[in-house]
């Protein structure tokens, strides 16, 4: 595993970063897809032999258990060697209450104690707003976020999926003196969902923001042949999934022509997509998720493959603009 500078944070982070919305409890029921205690475990553990040191969770996934999981982990291991992050804005369970959603003052302060309660750590050193808060303004939430890097409860400070225009109010209330500023964006960003090219990643790169793209495999779509895209427990479940454009206006020739270069290259789709990601000069850690511990080693040898120019204008060529999404 090589490492790589995140931002302008000076933090060294592995080249790929183990999203944890798969991980849980034995009785986490927020996705039918969502991996056992014992197997979740073993991808946490797994993951640092394979020299991963950045972990990306939410005080949302699997409703908490995925943080409670993940720190209990980590535990066994040394916490300075690690790069935790996590998220506040959606839905911390269930039955949440409307203050443990949004990016009000309140709702960060409590729903920061609660995941550091969960992951059993005195700070996370990467604190992200999950989404884009319409009804507090940027500013509150700047000035909340800051007082958490201030008492030592948080090292730095990330965006998530929003207009380029929003991400840039934040960065403005963030350069107003004594407030910290947003040093990262973890934005949906893969072969078949290039949207995020057209303003945000060039804006980032301008700015000096590290990128961490969330769905590199667009959801198993990149995975696996275009025909098996529902073979799995996710695709046969996720409505999310369902949703977004991965087939549409060019998604199933990329499809394909990932396929046809895994094949001629003797490795898999997934390591393909993965690979394409980290030839990205605006990227710097995608965050890849797993169910199953095979299925991370795989990933890891993506970082492995070099492609030739032509390859990558072979990948991209076919695909054509689709509709926004991951705003939500």
């Amino acid at each position: 595993m090589e490492y790589t500078t995140l931002g302008g944070t000076g933090m060294s982070v592995s080249q790929i970063g183990l999203g944890c919305n798969t991980l849980g409890l034995d009785t986490s029921e927020k996705w039918d897809w969502t991996v056992s205690e014992a197997e979740s475990k073993e991808l946490v553990h797994r993951a640092v032999d394979l020299g991963i040191n950045f972990f990306d969770t939410a005080n949302t996934y699997s409703w908490g258990d995925s943080e409670r999981v993940l720190g209990d982990a980590l535990d066994e291991h040394d916490r300075e060697e690690m790069v935790v992050a996590t998220k506040v804005y959606n839905d911390p369970s269930a039955d949440a209450h409307p203050n443990a959603t949004g990016l009000s003052r309140k709702t960060i302060d409590q729903e920061l104690e609660n995941s550091l309660d969960r992951l059993g750590m005195d700070y996370v050193d990467l604190y992200q707003i999950h989404r884009w808060d319409p009804e507090t303004p940027i500013d509150v939430t700047v000035r909340a976020l800051t007082d958490t890097v201030r008492r030592g409860d948080v090292e730095y400070l990330g965006a998530s999926s929003m207009w380029t225009y929003q991400f840039g109010s934040a960065l403005r209330a963030g350069e107003q003196p004594g407030l910290e500023p947003f040093a990262t964006m973890q934005n949906h960003y893969n072969l078949v969902y290039r949207e995020e090219e057209r303003e945000m990643l060039p804006f980032c790169k301008q700015q000096g923001v590290g990128v961490i793209p969330w769905a590199p495999l667009a959801g198993g779509f990149l995975a696996r042949p275009h025909e098996q895209m529902h073979a799995t427990r996710r695709g046969e479940t996720s409505s999310s999934l369902r949703r977004r454009p991965y087939p549409d206006n060019g998604g199933v020739e990329i499809n394909e022509r990932v396929e046809e270069l895994a094949d001629q290259n003797g490795v898999s789709m997934a390591q393909i997509a993965v690979a394409w990601l980290l030839h990205k000069e605006w990227v710097d850690v995608p965050i890849v998720g797993a169910t199953k511990v095979e299925h991370l080693e795989d990933i890891v040898e993506a970082t492995e493959i070099d492609f030739s120019e032509s390859d990558l204008s072979y990948l991209e060529e076919p695909y054509g603009p689709v509709r926004i999404a991951g705003h939500d």
